[in-house]
């Protein structure tokens, strides 16, 4: 039987403007030059206001008012004809398009810019400093050499920056000795080779590591330690000589060396293409107030081609307008009209960006003072989407593409984002911090009888937090920890 049913269904579709926000609010910093480069070769009614000034005199392009060449016996009712005043603004472009609450809820807006799943470097090196059973002092200094390498591995900062860092970011009044052993702790990191403050310090590391009763190590180390420089330079007559070794001798000690890694940094690098972490914004501790920037790479100097609104100028001013200069401005409009679209989504890009980041920040804020991950409070999309009154796929597309760069280390947004545990006193905390104390039972524990899932269960319950084993189970495979048969020791 056939029946006929009347319904009523609400549906929002996006305008232009609004998808190619979503798409553009997707892009990580490292990405933006290219996607700015590809609009600026697609579109010439789009400019660089930075390269523009390097070829242009400004003589040439004298501000105009569009009222003064605008003629009003000229304006006729022709549906195809267009108003040359809607393109002739000022550069500036502030209310063209839509909002910045674009919802974008279906399947295609909601895919993410794909990033390789694999810690990063120094995520790496946070973890193998969390297993070690450390004071709070120490763990500040080690968090801050940690926090001080660069891309390479090395520490190239002298001892006596990081006790002023240590000083101001952290309030730890800390000795030179006291660096220096932690900084011994770092460098038995992997991968070999970490915390080096020199290449020949760098290689060192790596060669005492290996088997010290083979000859060829321990001579491979006299090279390392006393005739880098020849080694460096090839001088292997003179390396025969200084060592009273033969040539097949030698051969094998510079095979061996050259099996180190100069640059233990980037061991961690997968094959193929990586996507480089530059961080979209940066926080800095003034004294304890903490002072948010946008990476300087997401404003760029974009307006409309003054070259292009003369056409328009130069159309109304035509006695006869035919079909052919028609369509030539209609070409002209669409070209306008998808470089104002640009500039107003970059422009709501960056708005939105510092909103999201200062909103996280603000609701954080004790955390960014301190580096403490127990202080990080219990944070769920919704909470910074009501703050900023945004949906919550806006602040996902923020958070899961766009990193942090603090005193302390670099992180994406979404590792400040956790659920809330609720304590056996009905206090809320994060599940980061139930985390960090199974992280801390673990690498306290004894490796010959290393705890079960059911013990550390146990534990929790103790310290007032009454979690399912499953749930324990789930956190200590996000961390990346072994089952207690795999853990044990003879």
């Amino acid at each position: 039987m056939l029946r006929q049913t009347l319904q009523q269904k609400l549906l929002q579709k996006l305008s232009p403007q609004q998808i190619q926000f979503i798409k553009l609010l997707q892009v990580p910093t490292v990405s933006l030059d290219t996607r700015i480069k590809e609009e600026l070769e697609e579109n010439p009614a789009l400019e660089d206001i930075s390269l523009a000034n390097m070829n242009e005199p400004t003589e040439e392009y004298p501000d105009k008012d569009p009222d003064e060449s605008f003629n009003e016996d000229d304006q006729t009712t022709d549906p195809d004809e267009f108003n040359v005043d809607d393109y002739l603004q000022a550069d500036d472009i502030n209310d063209y398009g839509g909002g910045q609450n674009s919802n974008g809820d279906d399947e295609d807006d909601r895919k993410e810019i794909p990033i390789a799943i694999q810690n990063s470097f120094f995520e790496n090196l946070q973890q193998q400093l969390d297993l070690l059973a450390l004071s709070d002092r120490d763990f500040l200094i080690g968090q801050q050499i940690i926090g001080s390498l660069d891309d390479d591995g090395y520490l190239r900062r002298p001892i006596s920056s990081l006790i002023d860092d240590l000083a101001f970011s952290q309030n730890v009044i800390a000795e030179e000795s006291e660096v220096e052993e932690m900084l011994k702790v770092i460098q038995e990191f992997d991968p070999p080779g970490i915390g080096a403050r020199n290449l020949q310090e760098c290689l060192l590391i790596q060669l005492r590591k290996k088997d010290q009763d083979n000859p060829i190590i321990k001579k491979a180390m006299a090279v390392v330690e006393d005739h880098l420089e020849e080694f460096t330079k090839k001088h292997y007559d003179k390396l025969e000589r200084s060592l009273n070794i033969n040539s097949d001798e030698l051969k094998e000690i510079v095979n061996e060396i050259l099996k180190l890694n100069p640059k233990p940094g980037d061991s961690g690098a997968v094959a193929g293409k990586q996507l480089h972490i530059i961080p979209d914004f940066h926080i800095t501790n003034n004294d304890g107030v903490l002072h948010l920037t946008l990476n300087a790479r997401n404003a760029p100097e974009l307006r409309v081609s003054r070259s292009y609104q003369e056409m328009f100028d130069h159309y109304d001013k035509a006695a006869q307008k035919d079909k052919k200069m028609k369509e030539a401005v209609q070409f002209v409009k669409q070209k306008l009209d998808s470089a104002k679209w640009f500039i107003d989504a970059i422009k709501q890009r960056q708005q939105t960006l510092l909103k999201t980041m200062n909103a996280i920040m603000n609701y954080q804020y004790e955390y960014f003072l301190t580096a403490d991950e127990r202080k990080l409070k219990p944070m769920i999309l919704k909470d910074i989407a009501d703050r900023i009154d945004m949906d919550i796929s806006t602040v996902s597309r923020v958070a899961n593409s766009k990193y942090v760069q603090t005193e302390f280390g670099t992180f994406l947004l979404k590792s400040f984002f956790s659920e809330a545990i609720q304590t056996d006193t009905g206090e809320e905390v994060s599940n980061k911090e139930v985390k960090k104390i199974l992280e801390e039972c673990i690498s306290t524990e004894n490796k010959r009888k290393p705890l079960a899932d059911e013990k550390l269960t146990e534990i929790l319950k103790e310290k007032g937090y009454t979690i399912a084993r499953r749930t324990v189970a789930k956190y200590r495979e996000a961390m990346g920890i072994p089952v207690a048969r795999l853990r044990k020791q003879l």
